[in-house]
């Protein structure tokens, strides 16, 4: 299911390696016994005792961890590491024990931070020892010399053992620092969360905390959730993790995270996204590519706790961006994948099966400001997009939180508004009417609209277009239907000087009723790709 382009998607750079052995105390009554696996003693697991751990970790300092064998790992490179497959004769769960097996990825040059897992059951935990005879490797791999219990970079969630293709199939992974992904409705990876960001885009270096251990509780049935326990950790924070996974339309993911600050930190970001956005129609020109569009995802879609919805097209700018939507309450956000024509990227890795992700508080989470973060990138293997909610609230040494929230892994929101056109495109050019003397200080924008509710319009009848800008001057405003589509296309012509960034936000509206969502964008008027030619 994944492709070598994917797999380089997942290298993230990390600080160290190694991990914090558990403390924790022995459990009289062993787990049984897997017969493929090699497993520690069971010790007695509780998620308030995980909470507990996290708490006391935060209020001591930070110790790295150590990586085993640094000087093997380090040469376990990308190719190397490519040909490390695990058995599947060894996973966990394959023996019916479970619905869901699991198979581990292995350490290497970019997964060098081991992750101990354990496996749960009626309250025990028991760790699954690593020995190399659990993957398939080459006879002269250097990951053969690794010793025993050296730990795994991270693990993945294969699909139904009733599918006869489950041994090749898989649907959520998690894999470096605090990453995870999971497959959408269209059976497509794509964008990745993150447990936690640290100072992502501030005045002093990121930090990526770790998960360091995981407690994984299997499915019974395809109804029921596969149960994880995560313990992360880092400089400046602490945390203590429950999942719920469900497979069924896409993946959907309940997570309850409690957090402990060790020292302050300048940006914290609570569900946070990570995706790519390369180009697509509206900044094509810039980008010297044979496709027509190259992303993950193409916006950030916002339900805010006014019941507003808003669209803000995604861009890849010159120097790192960082917009702030403040909130209260918020209903949800997402990073989403709305273009999903095949003909609008003409590849071979499925960008228009790319699964969207929406994040829906379970909780009242008061006030704070979605946050987007947009990085320049001259290619698809860097993820350059990062999305999350950060509270108003400064984090402070000492401080906790508590977080509940929901993750939606499939094509379209969850949470549709039926009575609002949506987005489907933005497109940029020369400002002007065809003919005529184009000015040379004018943009013109051309945003176009779909939705049941503009079918509903009388013949002639046509909607006001509310469009405003942070600067300069709006001319030429008007809204027409596309012959033969669905759409209506409302445009508009910008004037203004300089290079600083125009924050543009537009809406159609029938009498004093809105017919459509938010449309936003930020211009850029000192980049190349948004420069009239």
């Amino acid at each position: 299911m994944t492709t070598s382009l994917e797999r380089r998607r997942f290298l993230k750079s990390v600080a160290a390696a190694g991990v914090i052995l558990p403390g924790m105390s022995m459990f009289g009554a062993a787990m049984a016994a897997n017969d493929t696996l090699e497993l520690g003693e069971a010790q007695n697991f509780d998620f308030d005792a995980l909470i507990n751990r996290a708490q006391t970790m935060a209020t001591k300092d930070y110790v790295a961890p150590i990586a085993p064998d640094p000087e093997i790992v380090g040469k376990i490179d990308y190719d190397t590491h490519g040909k490390l497959h695990y058995k599947r004769d060894h996973s966990p769960f394959a023996d019916g024990s479970g619905t869901y097996p699991m198979t581990f990825f292995h350490l290497g040059m970019y997964f060098a931070k081991p992750v101990h897992m354990y496996l749960l059951e009626d309250g025990a935990a028991r760790e699954v020892v690593y020995r190399p005879d659990y993957f398939d490797m080459p006879e002269d791999s250097i990951a053969r010399k690794l010793s025993d219990n050296s730990g795994f970079a991270g693990f993945r969630l294969h699909e139904n053992l009733e599918r006869d293709d489950w041994k090749t199939q898989d649907w959520a992974a998690f894999l470096g620092a605090s990453y995870f992904r999971a497959i959408g409705d269209e059976g497509q990876y794509g964008l990745s969360a993150r447990g936690i960001t640290v100072n992502t885009a501030t005045s002093v270096p990121e930090e990526f905390p770790d998960f360091r251990e995981f407690y994984i509780e299997p499915a019974k049935s395809a109804e029921d959730p596969v149960t994880i326990y995560a313990l992360l950790d880092g400089p400046s924070i602490t945390g203590a993790y429950k999942f719920l996974l469900y497979r069924g339309k896409g993946v959907t993911m309940d997570i309850e995270k409690h957090l402990f600050i060790r020292k302050d930190i300048e940006r914290l970001g609570i569900a946070p996204l990570t995706s790519m956005f390369w180009y697509s129609e509206q900044n094509k020109s810039f980008r010297f590519d044979w496709r027509p569009e190259v992303h993950d995802s193409d916006g950030l879609e916002l339900w805010t706790g006014s019941g507003e919805r808003i669209w803000r097209q995604l861009n890849n700018p010159e120097v790192i961006r960082a917009s702030a939507f403040g909130d209260h309450t918020p209903r949800g956000f997402g990073l989403m994948q709305r273009d999903r024509e095949v003909s609008h990227y003409l590849d071979g890795v499925r960008y228009h099966r790319r699964p969207s992700l929406w994040v829906e508080p379970l909780e009242d989470w008061n006030k704070g400001a979605v946050q987007l973060i947009e990085i320049p990138t001259d290619d698809e293997i860097h993820d350059n997009i990062a999305s999350f909610w950060v509270p108003d609230e400064p984090a402070k040494a000492g401080n906790s939180y508590q977080f509940k929230y929901r993750l939606y892994w499939q094509a379209e929101n969850p949470f549709p508004v039926e009575k609002l056109a949506k987005v489907t495109a933005t497109r940029m050019g020369r400002g002007g009417e065809p003919g005529t003397n184009r000015p040379k200080d004018e943009i013109k924008f051309s945003v176009e609209f779909e939705g049941d509710i503009l079918g509903t319009l009388e013949y002639g009848e046509f909607p006001e277009v509310i469009v405003s800008t942070s600067r300069g001057e709006i001319v030429r405003t008007k809204i027409e239907p596309i012959m033969d589509t669905r759409i209506w296309r409302a445009a508009f012509d910008l004037k203004a000087t300089g290079t600083d960034p125009v924050d543009l936000r537009m809406y159609l509206k029938l009498d004093d009723a809105p017919l459509s969502e938010t449309w936003m964008f930020q211009h850029l008027p000192g980049l190349t790709n948004q420069q009239q030619g």
